[in-house]
Parts: C-alpha cells; sequence; structure tokens
C-alpha cells in the first residue's frame, strides 16, 4: 500500500511505515509545505495501532535532506523577527521535537547528505543508521545564524559542547564513520542495505510489546537531561504504566513456563 503527501511519500510493509521526503531535485530540502506534510503523516502513523515503527528517509542517493530551504527561509527573515521565529523556528523545532517524543520508534536512514535541519531531524531521531557515502554539517553559520530546528542543544548532548560546538561554528562537513564515531547515529551501512538494515532493526525492536517500546523511548527521552533523582522518578512513573499491561502478563508467564 502506498500513499502520497505533496512532497513526503508513504509505504508500508507489514507493521512498519516509511516516509520518504521526496524533493530530490532540491535534495530533499525542507520547505513549509514538506515540514508539515512530515507532520501530518507522522500523525496518521500514531493515529495507526497496527503500524509500530517509522523509517524515515530521503528520495534518490544524493541526499537525506539538504536542510531548510533556503528560498523559503529568505522570505520569513525578510519579514521581519516574528514572522521568522513563527515560520522557522516554531515549525521546525515542532518537526524535530515530534520526531524525539514519537510514541514509536523512529529510525532516521541517512541515504546522502544530511545537512542544517536534515542533520537536526538526525539528533532528534531515537535511532540512525548512515549510508557509506553520507555525509553531516552545521552550515547554518555561514548564513549569519544559529542551528533553528533545535541543533545547537541536541548536537552538543550526543557529543559533547566542545565537538558540538566544532561542528555548529565551523560549518564542516564530516563523513559517516565520524558521525558514527561521535554517537551522531547507530552505525554505518552500505547504501545497497540501507533501508533493508533500517527494516531489520525495526523487526528487532517490534518484536516486543507496543507498551514497553513506548514506555522506554519516553523513560529515555524525558529523562536524559534530567538530574538523576529526577530522571529515575521518570524511569518510574513509565515502569508503573507497563505493570497492568498484557505484555508484562505474557512476557513474564513466557520466562516462568521455560524454568
Amino acid at each position: 500500500m502506498t500513499t502520497a503527501l505533496p512532497t513526503v511519500r508513504r509505504t508500508r510493509d507489514g507493521a512498519v511505515a516509511t516516509l520518504t521526503i521526496d524533493r530530490p531535485h532540491k535534495l530533499n530540502a525542507l520547505d513549509y509545505p514538506t515540514i508539515d506534510a512530515l507532520l501530518a503523516a507522522l500523525y496518521e502513523v500514531e493515529e495507526d495501532d497496527t503500524l509500530r515503527a517509522v523509517i524515515l528517509t530521503g528520495a534518490g542517493e544524493r541526499a537525506f535532506s539538504a536542510g531548510a530551504d533556503i528560498p523559503s527561509l529568505a522570505v520569513s527573515i525578510a519579514g521581519g523577527t516574528e514572522r521568522a521565529l513563527r515560520e522557522i523556528v516554531a515549525r521546525g523545532q515542532g518537526l524535530t521535537r515530534r520526531i524525539e517524543t514519537f510514541p514509536k520508534p523512529v529510525i532516521v536512514a541517512v541515504n546522502g547528505l544530511a545537512y542544517g535541519g536534515g542533520c537536526e531531524i538526525t539528533e532528534a531521531a531515537p535511532l540512525a543508521l548512515a549510508a557509506e557515502h553520507a555525509t553531516f554539517a552545521k552550515p547554518e553559520i555561514t548564513l549569519g545564524f544559529p542551528p533553528p530546528f533545535g541543533g545547537s542543544q541536541r548536537l552538543p548532548r550526543h557529543v559533547g559542547r566542545k565537538l558540538g560546538l566544532e561542528l555548529i561554528l565551523t560549518g564542516d562537513p564530516i563523513d559517516a564513520a565520524r558521525a558514527a564515531e561521535l554517537g551522531l547515529v547507530n552505525r554505518v551501512v552500505p547504501a545497497a542495505r540501507l533501508l533493508d538494515e533500517a527494516a531489520a532493526l525495526a523487526e528487532r525492536i517490534i518484536r516486543h510489546p507496543a507498551s514497553a517500546v513506548t514506555a522506554c523511548l519516553n523513560a529515555v527521552t524525558r529523562g536524559i537531561n534530567l538530574p538523576i533523582d529526577e530522571g529515575l522518578a521518570v524511569e518510574a512513573a513509565w515502569f508503573a504504566s507497563t505493570v497492568p499491561t498484557p505484555g508484562v502478563t505474557d512476557g513474564l508467564a513466557r520466562f516462568l513456563s521455560r524454568h
């Protein structure tokens, strides 16, 4: 089954949805209709209980996403600070926050360059794989502003302040191997195997109860930047949410029947 949104393609294989940013002629740059289409597609996936995981990738072989669509961004900035904050920052941070807090696992499959907003989506996603030819960069400084989709906050949390600032302040690209070394992606795979490896990772996750997957995602995402005592309270709350679920009942019964 395949459904189409203006610049986002959605396909389905069993319980896994694949969202493809489909502007290859623009290196899959994120204009406003594309961001809105991604948000709409994520809403549809969340509402469908038969879908358990999301793979997010880009059309073609050159780019996952070159980031924000610069002509759109220039028009917003020309309209003044309030318009720029509303159209660029609120929309861009809304997308990355949605991906970061999505209740089902989102696996980014980086099939080429991931610059600017494309890199920020990768930072926000809980899991990411990169093709061998993928590259990553934070070029916003060359346009005179800091990353506006959450990258000034998430990247240093991933890789540390000094390494994060080196990437943000220079705008220099890094290759896939370096991205994996820094922890920006989980691992690097051959380009021809990228989507298959992402699907295999999704299957390894969704074999577990949906309630447990959601609890793990939320416990980590919501607790990771809290002081340890507050983080432990988040962990306890999400553990408590799973206690009355069939996932726990069935999992314990399976274990006990083997011993």
